[in-house]
């Protein structure tokens, strides 16, 4: 038996148009798809189509018999809510690529994970331990800028409003995309001095940044209300899934009654756009095996 885990996200911390492409930096939550790998005699086969086909890529790859295919299955065990923009299905085709290569006592570094993944399908940086500038369509990386020293509180706002990601990829987005260059680029380095100071409250400048010139392509419900909602309590900061729904409340513990924020956010929040809510941490990220059955959470 082989398994992996990979986190899921609350969208992303920035995303947009840098270095002649849109690619991203993922925003990974404690939240995790496990995945087993094991003779059909010794595990149901549950898998949706994506980990399936990730992995029968990751067999191709790997040069294995297509018997395979018969001989082993795949269980994929997450809760990561779907359609929302907040990774779900990166998680369960990383952790299925890892647990595949671990069965066949394979090591996969990270550029040929982000490789096999984006064959799959356009890939969150959650894949990755360190804080990445990541092409999600290509598969490649831009920058790394280290991992994140501290888990950061986050509100994740989940919306009742559901988005194929692959719908957003079909939108006319980039004229908007590049008139937001300039932004992105100041969030971009926002963030990568935020990783060097470990300074949280400039990562979330950063995320905010972004998050707004993302209410040009993909406008979010009572994103100005939460903004505000951010700006008057003091809160850290807010991030929002780039191509789905899903919205972040970054904020300090010590600091901030999040129960306050909450209620806030009922007293704009009418229409219940954002009624299923989860406490979590913002994480290093990072796609691996798991060598025995410890907590990952």
């Amino acid at each position: 038996m082989a398994k992996a885990c990979c986190p899921g996200a609350c969208g992303e911390l920035i995303q947009g148009w840098l270095y002649g492409s849109e690619k991203l930096i993922s925003c990974p939550i404690d939240w995790y798809a496990t995945v087993e790998v094991e003779h059909k005699s010794r595990l149901t086969h549950r898998a949706g189509s994506k980990a399936y086909q990730a992995f029968l890529s990751t067999l191709r790859f790997l040069q294995q018999p297509s018997d395979y295919i018969h001989e082993l299955a795949v269980h994929v065990e997450s809760t990561i809510p779907q359609s929302k923009g907040m990774a779900s299905s990166t998680a369960d085709v990383a952790a299925t690529i890892l647990a595949t290569a671990r069965y066949f006592d394979y090591d996969m570094p990270a550029d040929e994970l982000a490789m096999l993944c984006t064959q799959v399908e356009p890939t969150d940086s959650t894949i990755f331990s360190e804080v990445t500038l990541f092409d999600h369509h290509r598969g490649t990386v831009s920058e790394s800028y280290g991992q994140i020293e501290a888990p950061i509180p986050i509100l994740v706002l989940q919306s009742t409003i559901h988005l194929n990601t692959v719908d957003y990829h079909h939108m006319q987005r980039f004229d908007k995309l590049k008139s937001s260059a300039p932004q992105l680029e100041k969030a971009r380095k926002l963030l990568r001095s935020a990783i060097q100071e470990k300074d949280g409250a400039l990562l979330a400048e950063a995320a905010t940044l972004s998050a707004i010139e993302s209410q040009r392509i993909l406008p979010k419900p009572l994103f100005a209300s939460l903004l505000d909602i951010v700006e008057r309590q003091g809160l850290l900061g807010i991030n929002v899934s780039h191509s789905g729904s899903a919205i972040g409340i970054l904020y300090d513990e010590h600091r901030h009654d999040i129960e306050k924020v909450v209620n806030s956010i009922e007293q704009v929040d009418r229409l219940n756009f954002y009624q299923t809510r989860h406490y979590q941490k913002l994480i290093p990220g990072g796609a691996h095996s798991l060598f025995d059955d410890a907590n990952i959470a």
